[in-house]
């Protein structure tokens, strides 16, 4: 091998290395050594936001982005945003906590999957009925549609007066490129087994059957959305189909039609939950995810084998285009 080939090979080497050190030490910031050193992985720390006077707490969770269950490879490699099943497990988390007085649930989503809307809830509900925990919710910017979903059940729901909010209902979309594949030349091929195999084709007009079979899928999905708004606000079903036709509404609005119950900030929401609860001055925390043994393996080498920019707004293109999904989704 020639020489400015092992100079070549060297600076690779180094170049790994030095890659390894700075990602090795910008992503073990908040790690619990504990566990990463006895094979316990992707588990979380609390972190203390909030000091108080006793040892009992109140959990801040987030939901940030939209409620969707996508693949859980690896938490360093994820894009910020929302883990559907960490989110799960942090909630029954706190719910298990004897210390755990109050979860207060900060939104800032515009909806998501039927399913993962439908789990949250769940969630939500089985928390207050084992545990008997108040769970108040703090609205961000948004929290539309499976955002409010979420919300519903809570003990009081906060929304600044700009928040946006309502989009109730729910939505399935996909594309007709009949006209461009004709074009273009391309046709497509089917042999299914029968006559609704292929509905919702992107490739051809829907005919009145399937929009029928459709629309009764969404009606089922709808008419759930609105029992949980009825169960969980104390509204009459009449009041509620009325003001959920899908239109947004800010949060002063939301206000108006007993969509929520305080016009507050997350702050103010903190401040109620303490109050509400009686206990003096509690100590208000967050989980972070810490970093796993296997996670730090992982770590460089898929750095530099993937751009995971583009490989994720490929991945997102192909699941919107090609997989049409039941939503509780606010879509601009």
């Amino acid at each position: 091998m020639s020489k400015k080939r092992w100079l070549g090979l060297l600076a690779v080497v180094v170049l790994f290395i030095l890659s390894t050190t700075i990602n090795f030490r910008t992503a073990t910031t908040t790690t619990n050594w504990d566990e990463v050193f006895t094979g316990v992985d992707r588990k979380w720390v609390e972190r203390t936001i909030r000091e108080g006077d006793r040892k009992e707490k109140i959990v801040v969770l987030d939901v940030n982005g939209v409620i969707q269950d996508q693949e859980d490879s690896s938490l360093l490699f994820q894009t910020p945003g929302y883990r559907h099943r960490t989110f799960l497990q942090m909630l029954e988390h706190a719910g298990k906590d004897p210390d755990v007085e109050g979860i207060i649930i900060r939104v800032n989503s515009p909806g998501g999957g039927v399913v993962e809307s439908a789990e949250v809830y769940d969630k939500i509900r089985s928390i207050q009925e084992e545990y008997f925990k108040k769970i108040y919710v703090s609205m961000g910017s948004m929290a539309a549609s499976g955002g409010y979903y979420i919300a519903a059940p809570a003990d009081k729901i906060f929304a600044n007066t700009s928040t946006i909010t309502g989009s109730l209902g729910v939505i399935m979309q996909s594309y007709n490129v009949s006209e461009l594949a004709e074009q273009i030349g391309i046709k497509e091929q089917t042999i299914k087994s029968g006559e609704f195999k292929d509905i919702m084709s992107p490739t051809r007009d829907m005919t009145d059957d399937e929009r029928e079979i459709l629309q009764s899928i969404i009606d089922d999905a709808y008419n759930e959305f609105v029992n949980v708004i009825v169960e969980g606000r104390g509204l009459p079903e009449a009041e509620v189909r009325n003001i959920a036709d899908g239109r947004i509404y800010s949060g002063a609005q939301a206000k108006q039609l007993d969509l929520v119950d305080e016009i507050g900030s997350y702050e103010e929401t903190v401040d109620a939950l303490i109050e509400d609860l009686g206990f003096g001055n509690l100590r208000v925390i967050r989980y972070e995810t810490s970093v796993g043994f296997n996670d730090l393996l992982q770590l460089s080498a898929q750095r530099l084998t993937t751009n995971q920019g583009d490989l994720l707004g490929l991945q997102q293109l192909l699941r919107q285009t090609n997989s049409p999904s039941l939503m509780y989704l606010y879509t601009k």
